[in-house]
């Protein structure tokens, strides 16, 4: 039996790569590793000596333990995964986190918190995480990460102790736009609002922005974004959504939309770009004009499929850029590294779905 069938009939380990190789085992690591002092031709040959002997490379639970980190950074979402990757503002943040945790040889794992379940922050094989959609109830996933000793960083969270955050500036932002629909002589003016807490709304009333309503509300940016809006328009009501979604917007835009002329709103603030898009979708059911006879603003500054929602006006949010943002921070409190939290502004972009109101 020669020397590679007898390193076959075993499990195949990275010695017998390297006494297949001629060389030794440390040099076989760094050959796999792509690190060190190692020739094109000694790596070309560690490679071929694996493939012959069918071993895949070092066990990462290996690495792991040596190294004393699993290597893994979680991304933790308030909601379920198909509801979060409907918004492409939640899938950007996402590449801007592994653009800058990927290269340092990190994996996301993404995990979801919802009410009513046991938390997966327990025992989730992870070195750090950064909170998305953060509500004003961080406490219970914070204080685990503690008793961890696990770095925290959120993005767009209230003031946690604790927590490192990645803002945005929701509240001028919002202030921006409603500043832009009250220079045009709107004042008949409505919410159409991103969800206010985790779950679904029943559809009994409890979605409508009243102060009530809104003082159990529990999502942050939504909370900030009507906030900043209603430092133009003190107390404007509307509807509050399930999601950042255009079937969303659409609904509500027919509730707010479809009643008589006198009592309909000349100008809708919705607090995404999709929920903008449907409430354009619901003006259009209903025979209405934009922004003849209704103007509308967005929030993100994303791509909009639909031709009439594809000029809006809006404000364009660096949702990479603040995915980048929480990805450096992670690295910096991995390495003990004094890091800060940024603030991110948007930026006003005027578009064809707004003009003043018909007299």
């Amino acid at each position: 039996m020669s020397r590679a069938e007898g390193d076959v009939a075993a499990r195949p380990t990275l010695a017998s790569v390297a006494r297949v190789a001629g060389v030794s085992a440390s040099t076989a690591s760094l050959a796999f590793s792509g690190t060190g002092p190692v020739s094109d031709e000694t790596r070309a040959r560690v490679l071929a000596a694996a493939d012959e002997l069918g071993y895949a490379g070092p066990d990462p639970r290996a690495r792991s333990l040596r190294r004393g980190r699993s290597g893994i950074v979680g991304a933790v979402l308030e909601s379920t995964l198909s509801t979060a990757f409907r918004d492409p503002i939640n899938v950007a943040m996402l590449d801007g986190i592994a653009d800058v945790t990927g290269p340092a040889d990190n994996s996301l794992l993404l995990l979801t918190e919802t009410a009513g379940e046991r938390s997966r922050l327990l025992d989730a094989p992870v070195d750090a995480v950064v909170l998305f959609g953060c509500s004003t109830r961080l406490d219970q996933s914070v204080s685990i990460m503690r008793r961890r000793g696990i770095p925290v960083v959120s993005i767009e969270a209230p003031p946690t102790e604790g927590v490192l955050d990645i803002a945005e500036d929701n509240v001028g932002s919002s202030r921006l736009l409603a500043q832009h629909l009250h220079d045009l002589g709107h004042r008949r003016v409505a919410v159409v609002a991103l969800e206010l807490g985790p779950g679904r709304s029943s559809g009994d009333g409890d979605d409508e922005l009243t102060d009530a309503r809104v003082a159990r509300g529990t999502s942050w940016p939504t909370l900030e974004r009507l906030r900043g809006t209603r430092q133009v328009f003190p107390g404007v009501g509307g509807l509050a959504t399930r999601g950042s979604w255009t079937s969303e917007g659409h609904r509500a835009g027919l509730r707010l939309l479809d009643v008589p002329e006198a009592e309909r709103p000349t100008a809708i603030v919705a607090q995404s770009d999709l929920l903008a898009s449907g409430v354009i979708a619901a003006a259009d059911d209903l025979g209405l004009s934009v922004p003849g006879d209704l103007s509308v603003v967005g929030y993100d500054g994303v791509r909009l499929d639909d031709p009439r929602a594809a000029d809006l006006t809006t404000v364009v949010q660096p949702a990479v850029e603040k995915g980048r943002a929480a990805g450096r921070a992670v690295l910096a409190l991995l390495a003990g590294d004094p890091v800060e939290g940024t603030t991110f502004t948007s930026v006003f972009r005027p578009g064809s779905t707004t003009a003043p109101p018909r007299r």
